[in-house]
């Protein structure tokens, strides 16, 4: 028997977007970088007095999101969460850099474009297109 069995659909989309999901919150927390990405720049661009919480909950929502994955719990709710965490993101930070993470730019939306279509194929992984 496969451990973890709601794992079997979509195992390695799952996978990615779990090891995606800890490193950018894990990481992000011991090293403190989520205190100043709350205080420095959150706050800075209007979300005084709360940047440091909202910074907090992305990270622990990033978190949570991971083990909800794994057991296939709450899967829209989690996409949905952090579909709209990414699209923030987009707005907020990644679209004045353009279209390129690396390359022919940096710090750009490409990377939360293609995790938000992957959440996408987490809530709805089987479409049924109709034939003509």
């Amino acid at each position: 028997m496969f451990i973890f069995d709601s794992m079997k659909k979509n195992y390695f989309l799952r996978c990615a977007l779990s090891v995606i999901l800890l490193m950018h919150s894990v990481i992000s927390i011991f090293s403190g970088d989520v205190n100043t990405f709350g205080t420095q720049y959150l706050d800075a661009i209007g979300f005084s007095p709360i940047g440091l919480y909202l910074a907090w909950l992305i990270k622990l929502t990033h978190l949570v999101s991971v083990f909800l994955i794994w057991i296939d719990r709450y899967i829209k709710p989690v996409a949905l969460c952090n579909i709209l965490i990414f699209v923030l993101g987009i707005y907020y930070i990644h679209w004045e850099n353009g279209w390129f993470v690396v390359g022919g730019g940096t710090n750009g939306i490409e990377f939360n474009v293609l995790l938000i279509f992957s959440f996408m194929n987490l809530m709805f992984p089987e479409i049924i297109l109709k034939k003509k």
